[in-house]
């Protein structure tokens, strides 16, 4: 069994709970526990340490007190802070709704005032410095959080393309972004399927001249074909990608970084 980890988390307490859209649920977490948070981690990773269903919050806390027991017993998932209000201490994560089929789904699908869980991280910022001619930023459901963060963070004159791939015409939302970014959606119903549309769009595109940044996250199989589209076909240089593989079709989270951690370990014998 794996062990614990090895911090004691940030314990949270939701205050509201809404759908987005018919497969993305916000939840705001309040209250004391966030004073300290840092500020402008909007896009950042975090770990949330899940509850086990039925547990108390005492029951739950006390597993991470010094003395608690190594072994881990609680789900852990990677999540990506939506946003943080310090003024009213407020903090805003975004999940996925997709039935039954993972913990921190069946936590958010549940979520109400008061439930709680427990929060690592954040990590650093993923796009901190913008300087581009030109931004291209494409995102699945699963990376719109940090797709928007980034969005969000752009300078007012940026100019681009943003490419959004979600399940459903009901999933499409009004997306805060600079005037200059055209926005498209693509609906690709069938989760469980590769999709090609990302890729094809993005190919088609009129490539311009100039400095190309980007922010792309999503699917384990879409980000291989772009990433190579970037790097090795338009020669898009490294340091002006931010682009991640955020899952796997047919494996958990755990299995999808085990995945990752050996495929670079091959790039890098």
């Amino acid at each position: 069994m794996a062990s614990r980890p090895k911090r004691r988390p940030r314990f949270l307490t939701v205050r509201r709970a809404s759908y987005l859209s018919p497969h993305m649920i916000r939840v705001t977490f309040a209250g004391p526990e966030l004073e300290g948070f840092p500020e402008g981690h909007e896009g950042a990773n975090c770990k949330l340490v899940l509850p086990r269903e039925g547990e108390s919050r005492e029951a739950f806390e006390a597993w991470f007190a010094p003395d608690g027991p190594e072994e881990r017993v609680h789900a852990v998932r990677t999540y990506t802070i939506r946003a943080f209000r310090p003024e009213s201490l407020e903090l805003d994560i975004d999940f996925v709704a997709h039935g039954e089929e993972g913990p921190a789904t069946c936590w958010a699908q549940r979520a109400q005032e008061g439930s709680f869980l427990g929060l690592l991280g954040p990590g650093p910022a993923k796009i901190t410095d913008f300087y581009a001619d030109w931004y291209l930023v494409a995102a699945d459901l699963s990376a719109l959080p940090i797709a928007e963060a980034t969005l969000e963070a752009m300078p007012a004159d940026a100019h681009g393309v943003a490419v959004f791939e979600v399940p459903s015409t009901e999933d499409i939302r009004s997306i805060t972004a600079p005037k200059g970014i055209e926005v498209n959606w693509l609906v690709h119903e069938d989760v469980h399927t590769p999709s090609s549309a990302q890729v094809e769009l993005i190919r088609a595109l009129e490539w311009p001249s100039g400095t190309v940044q980007t922010c792309i996250a999503g699917e384990s199989s879409v980000i291989r074909s772009l990433r190579d589209y970037l790097h090795n076909e338009r020669s898009v240089p490294k340091k002006d990608t931010y682009i991640s593989g955020y899952w796997k079709i047919g494996l958990v989270e755990d299995q999808h970084q085990q995945m990752k951690r050996a495929e670079a370990a091959a790039v890098q014998a």
